[in-house]
């Protein structure tokens, strides 16, 4: 090889190399901007919130002092429902009954200590090199199982599969005949292409979707009733670039749901990003202050709220930041 060749190659290596880092604080700068100014004084929770509780609710580890505990900490908040982990499916579809073997009398207790708190069962299961959501067979076996939990008593079934690639159209298939079983259907999504690009970008990157495109998502709202926007593990290493991200994500996402349906922006009540950085800069307190400005730019909504995940990794400073940043 020439030394002209690698000249050439070496100068196109130092062009690539210049044009990412300026993408990178073009996107750095967009998202900083967003997370400027002042929200609407009328810009806080309408009490219609939503929080994810574990596995522990329905296996016979809580009882009903548990509940009555519970009840006591949402009793001031604005947190309307409630998202119990029930799953998750089997690789095949199936979901073992043995799995929430005490779902009815947790229902029970719910309705009795927290009446007007609709109660969904949280079902999923990771679909890269796991569940075979294009299976129609194993399509079939999910179908029987939301069947069944239902008989427990729920008032839906809240669906997370990971990672669902943009444009997934089996998943519409299974939203749609999940309808002949649950009356209220609720998914969580990742998060809303940003900006132009970014999906091919990151998906080159990460070997799958990290985005959905705005089109996409809309097809997805319109077969749910509520749709939870998962806008932590977003990667970024400052608080005011992961609270620009948060108004961006709901700016879009209040701009793509109609108001007949609830929308939920995620908020981090976790604590093991994986990332030092992640750790720091998401938080509660970011989420809530992120999702005022989408709604002071927007306008005001009624079915819009924040949901926490998750009850079990919440601190006693989490539920603080919600209500400091969400509630008042």
């Amino acid at each position: 090889m020439s030394r002209t060749v690698i000249r050439r190659g070496l100068r196109l290596i130092a062009l690539a190399s210049v044009v990412m880092v300026a993408l990178i604080g073009v996107l750095a700068a967009a998202f900083r901007l967003q997370f400027t100014g002042a929200p609407a004084g009328w810009a806080m929770s309408t009490g219609n919130d939503a929080l994810w509780l574990g596995h522990m609710w329905v296996d016979g580890r809580r009882d009903e002092q548990d509940v009555r505990v519970l009840a006591e900490r949402l009793r001031t908040t604005g947190v309307k429902d409630l998202y119990v982990h029930s799953g998750p499916f089997e690789l095949d579809g199936r979901l073992d009954p043995a799995k929430y073997p005490n779902a009815s009398q947790f229902v029970q207790w719910a309705k009795r200590h927290m009446p007007g708190v609709r109660v969904s069962a949280w079902l999923g299961q990771k679909v890269k090199n796991g569940l075979d959501l294009d299976d129609p067979a194993a399509r079939r076996n999910v179908l029987d199982g939301v069947a069944a939990v239902m008989k427990a008593g729920y008032d839906g079934v809240h669906y997370n599969f990971e990672p669902l690639g943009d444009g997934d159209t089996d998943f519409l298939v299974l939203l749609d005949e999940t309808r002949r079983h649950a009356s209220l259907v609720s998914t969580s999504t990742p998060q809303i292409e940003p900006y132009p690009l970014m999906r091919i970008g990151t998906r080159a990157v990460m070997g799958h979707d990290k985005y959905w495109s705005p089109g996409y998502f809309q097809e997805v709202v319109s077969r749910v009733d509520q749709v939870a926007v998962m806008t932590y593990d977003s990667g970024l290493p400052l608080e005011s670039l992961y609270g620009g991200h948060v108004v961006r994500q709901a700016e879009l996402a209040l701009d793509l749901v109609p108001e007949s349906k609830s929308l939920f922006v995620g908020a981090p009540a976790y604590h093991d990003h994986g990332v030092p950085w992640s750790d720091a800069a998401e938080s509660v307190a970011v989420a809530g202050q992120g999702a005022k400005l989408a709604l002071s730019e927007h306008g005001p909504r009624e079915r819009f709220g924040l949901a926490l995940y998750v009850d079990f990794a919440a601190t006693e400073e989490d539920w603080r930041e919600y209500e400091e940043n969400w509630l008042s």
